[in-house]
């Protein structure tokens, strides 16, 4: 990888700064990912409506190694990109399955499920049918049923509903 290369970065941010660094992203122009989902909050006895990240603390941006490593010195904003515990260096998210990833956790909410990141490992596979065709993944059996997991290493998955084995193929 060449240090120019333009990869994606998953970050660490404070308690509720998305939306800061957000806007700081988007003023610089840098391409990145931190979904929120409208959600209905009780306060005072009032229903409100309060945009919050699907994800808390977490922030996905693109960019070469320099630009990534200077948005939180240029922003000022709290931000630690996360590293891999073995060998140091900050974990790069292949675009494939950046995409696959940012598809699911925007498709819907009633759709897929956000898991524990240490699931079995299963098979490989990729969506041919339906809703989620061209998404690749693992396959596991949550709760009965064979679900797609997209996995993004050392951070997260996400499982879509049930998907019938029609609908997958086996990646070699």
């Amino acid at each position: 990888m060449s240090k120019n290369e333009i990869q994606w970065y998953a970050a660490k941010v404070r308690y509720q700064i998305e939306k800061k660094v957000r806007t700081y992203l988007d003023e610089k122009e840098i391409e990145h990912f931190i979904p929120f989902r409208d959600v209905v909050v009780e306060h005072n006895g009032r229903r409100l409506k309060k945009n919050r990240p699907v994800l808390p603390g977490f922030i996905f941006l693109k960019a070469d190694k320099k630009t990534a490593l200077a948005v939180p010195v240029e922003s000022n904003l709290k931000m630690s990109f996360i590293r891999n515990p073995e060998t140091g260096l900050l974990i790069t998210i292949p675009e494939k399955q950046m995409r696959d990833f940012m598809f699911v956790l925007d498709f819907s909410e009633d759709a897929i499920r956000l898991e524990n990141k240490d699931l079995r490992r299963g098979d490989r596979v990729r969506v041919i049918k339906g809703d989620f065709v061209g998404i690749e993944g693992e396959l596991v059996r949550i709760k009965g049923h064979k679900r797609v997991v997209v996995r993004l290493e050392g951070l997260f998955s996400l499982a879509t509903t049930y998907i019938p084995p029609s609908f997958l193929e086996r990646i070699e």
